[in-house]
């Protein structure tokens, strides 16, 4: 589980702020642009946000891609290696 918390950055040469919430499941929410911080307005829009957080759904279709890169490039080290032929 990833932890809370409030991403303010703001670019060289930009003239606005972006912020960003990060809820306990790594989920990053935008929260928007501002030209000026308003930490009590950024408070409040996180506490709402971490308030009806949810448990993102598992993207099976992810996992089985993951596998099967992973299961890739294990086979072309085994061929490389010569433990393999085809």
């Amino acid at each position: 589980m990833s932890r809370r918390e409030i991403k303010i950055t703001k670019h060289e040469g930009n003239t606005l702020f972006t912020v960003h919430v990060v809820d306990k499941y790594g989920t990053e929410h935008h929260v928007g642009y501002y030209k000026h911080i308003y930490t009590n307005k950024i408070w409040e829009k996180a506490q709402n946000i971490w308030s009806n957080e949810t448990k993102p759904e598992v993207d099976l279709l992810d996992g089985a891609i993951r596998n099967c890169i992973e299961l890739d490039k294990k086979m072309w080290s085994a061929y490389h290696s010569g433990e393999i032929t085809i």
